[in-house]
């Protein structure tokens, strides 16, 4: 392969809902970049891309692939992502490398629930897009249906530089309004033939070109000067004009394809070619690179897959990791085509490569010439939307599943694995139950070992509404030293501003606080604790150890064993002894007496609430209102967005289990979510009273 400079390298990232032909499109593009000489296909299990032993069992792209094309004295790096939203991570990890992505449509379906996501996502990235109408020879390919889906989306920053001709079964050719030709596909290779439009389309393609014209004039004064005085433009002042309008987001120029027949690809690729941004790197100066991916390969071990910022990246190089300090050889580096992997002695800001077996070559490091001080930020992946709770069925592989899910997260960062000592379980959580499932298949086939997944235990609160006191006298005496510790002291909300006037024990008492500690718990709220002693009844020196027994039960409320929080306790008198007062006794002491006071004051368990945001087409809105209803949601902003009901709401945790499931099936896959925490609200009375029963017998239990 032979070396290209930055200004002739292109990255794009493929991006389209599940079934919407990327990888058929991918494929297409790897043939007539002579990559390939043959295409495969999704059916037949033998595409460059989707080249796992999982992606063929399910015949759709689970992980993102990198892969490239050498076309026109061009390197086009492309991204094959992933369509499904369980599958998310592998596109924003294309976001944070590629200039430019292909936004592929489904000429049946038009923009669905997926691709609205993925234009969000891209506007917030700010990613400039090409639309790729794809499967144009399906039966129920509908060119004017899709456009207006698209128009509706995206508003007046879309403009067609193509239409298609005999859409449909029939579909052969299109006809191109940037290069005034009609182009005609003799077979399903891509064979075309460059003819003149035919007369029938001369008043459309007219019509088409002069709104092209026109739309590229928009983003350049002295381009609209010219089109006002002459009414029209070249071929490459138009190809500028589009480019500024690319770059700068506010232009979305619309393609025909069908990649199963490769007719249109040639011409998209011309497009980037000529079009699409150049990366915005320097090709000067020291080499780093930064690692986007990274794999484990049969054979080869774990591959790290990475774009180049800066510099040349040359085989032998050495870099480090300027977070950790660790240097790194680059013994070998490779362009990267799926599985196949080319040796080449120099890559150059801005292209794509590939290296085996770096010492710690994860997701997200950077690596750069010692001293330069080059770092970039991390990908920032979106939160996840499914978490459920495994075990090893066999207690003996606990620590074997451990490994397994530590290397599987190593390569999907949007795995999330946490050990809950709050809950006592493992917590896993990904994108969706199908992201999820995957791991599981994982375990199962590559590491040999049967799991577990079940619901996981709800992270709730305990809290207090009213005040109480109590007091609690830890005595103990058996033979030598005695224990002994009393400890009066009296509990209220952590709310409003302190008060220490209160009745105990019948009578106004006026609390005055000598010493103070205000602790921020780290699960969330506080427990303010005030020592209000006179008189020496305690000595100041075991105020610590009270403190530690009631931090001890609020680490383990009196209610169901969850975190306390929101506190105030004002421990107002108490006794102690000469010779048997020990730190233990009043550990043990203020511990009860708070546990005491606690059931007193109106305990109440608070459980976690999720804001959701549902994006569905509006016939399920119903359905999906009614769903968040049953979920004990409560139902807040409605509105629209471009053709798509959205739905907000704040929803318990408890209820959410399943829900991308439930979702999926309501609508028939159709719609999106996203879930964020919001805060803790008190559960209701016969929430509370079930899910006290429930730990009373898992007490009685163990």
């Amino acid at each position: 392969m032979k070396e290209y400079s930055t200004k002739d390298i292109r990255n794009v990232v493929l991006l389209g809902s599940s079934k919407s032909g990327k990888t058929t499109l991918a494929e297409a593009m790897l043939f007539e970049g002579k990559v390939i000489d043959r295409r495969g296909t999704v059916e037949d299990k033998n595409t460059v891309s989707d080249n796992d032993e999982l992606e063929k069992l399910n015949q759709r792209s689970i992980y993102a692939t990198p892969l490239y094309a050498e076309f026109m004295n061009t390197k086009i790096n492309f991204i094959d992502a992933p369509g499904s939203d369980d599958f998310i991570g592998g596109a924003y990890s294309a976001f944070k490398v590629c200039e430019s992505g292909v936004l592929v449509i489904n000429a049946q379906q038009g923009v669905e629930v997926g691709t609205q996501g993925f234009v969000r996502r891209a506007e917030e990235k700010k990613l400039p897009l090409i639309i790729a109408v794809n499967q144009l020879d399906a039966e129920k390919a509908d060119w004017d249906n899709v456009c207006a889906s698209i128009k509706e989306t995206l508003g007046g920053k879309t403009i067609n530089i193509q239409f298609p001709v005999n859409a449909g079964l029939n579909f052969d050719g299109f006809v191109d309004v940037l290069s005034n030709k009609y182009y005609h596909f003799k077979d399903a290779n891509g064979t075309r033939e460059e003819l003149e439009i035919p007369a029938e389309f001369a008043d459309q393609a007219e019509e088409a070109r002069q709104a092209l014209i026109e739309k590229a004039a928009e983003f350049d004064d002295a381009l609209m000067e010219k089109f006002f005085e002459e009414g029209t433009l070249s071929e490459e002042e138009i190809h500028s004009g589009l480019n500024k309008g690319i770059a700068a987001g506010e232009l979305y120029p619309v393609f025909c394809a069908s990649a199963k027949k490769n007719i249109g690809t040639k011409r998209i690729m011309e497009f980037i070619k000529d079009v699409a941004p150049v990366p915005a790197v320097k090709e000067d100066g020291p080499a780093s690179l930064f690692i986007y991916k990274n794999d484990v390969e049969q054979h080869l071990g774990e591959v790290s897959f990475f774009k180049v910022m800066t510099g040349t990246i040359t085989t032998g190089m050495d870099l480090e990791d300027p977070a950790t300090g660790n240097k790194e050889r680059l013994s070998a580096i490779y362009a990267v085509a799926g599985l196949k992997k080319e040796s080449v002695t120099a890559l150059h800001a801005g292209d794509f490569g590939a290296v085996v077996k770096l010492k710690a070559g994860k997701s997200g490091t950077t690596l750069s010439q010692p001293g330069s001080g080059l770092k970039y930020d991390k990908i920032v992946y979106p939160a996840p939307k499914y978490r459920c709770a495994i075990k090893a069925k066999v207690q003996q592989d606990e620590q074997k599943l451990g490994d397994a899910l530590k290397k599987i997260a190593s390569v999907d960062p949007t795995v999330i694995v946490e050990y809950s000592k709050e809950l006592r379980q493992t917590i896993l959580s990904g994108n969706g139950e199908q992201h999820i499932n995957i791991v599981k298949w994982l375990i199962n086939n590559e590491y040999k070992l049967d799991v577990e997944l079940f619901a996981p235990k709800v992270p709730y609160r305990e809290t207090i509404t009213k005040v109480a006191t109590a007091q609690y006298r830890h005595k103990k005496q058996s033979g030598g030293a005695g224990q002994f510790g009393e400890v009066h002291l009296l509990v209220c909300p952590a709310e409003g501003e302190l008060n220490t006037k209160f009745k105990i024990d019948g009578k106004d008492t006026q609390l005055n606080v000598k010493t103070q500690d205000i602790s921020e718990m780290e699960w969330g709220g506080k427990l303010e604790f005030y020592n209000c002693v006179v008189g020496g009844a305690i000595d100041l020196g075991f105020m610590p150890a009270i403190l530690k027994g009631i931090k001890e039960k609020m680490n383990e409320g009196p209610l169901t064993g969850s975190y306390a929080r929101d506190i105030r306790v004002f421990v107002y008198d108490g006794k102690m002894h000469p010779v048997d007062s020990k730190e233990i006794a009043f550990i043990i002491a203020g511990r009860n007496a708070f546990k005491e006071a606690f059931r007193n004051a109106g305990p109440k368990i608070l459980e976690p609430i999720y804001n959701v945001e549902v994006m569905t087409p509006s016939e399920y809105q119903g359905a999906v209102m009614s769903d968040l209803q049953n979920r004990r949601g409560m139902l807040g902003d409605m509105g629209a967005d471009k053709g798509f009901a959205i739905l907000k709401a704040r929803v318990p945790l408890a209820e959410l289990y399943r829900y991308s499931t439930t979702l999926s099936s309501l609508t028939a896959g159709s719609a999106t979510f996203s879930m964020e925490f919001a805060d803790y609200q008190p559960v209701p009375g016969d929430v509370q009273t079930k899910l006290l029963a429930e730990y009373a017998a898992q007490d009685e239990e163990e």
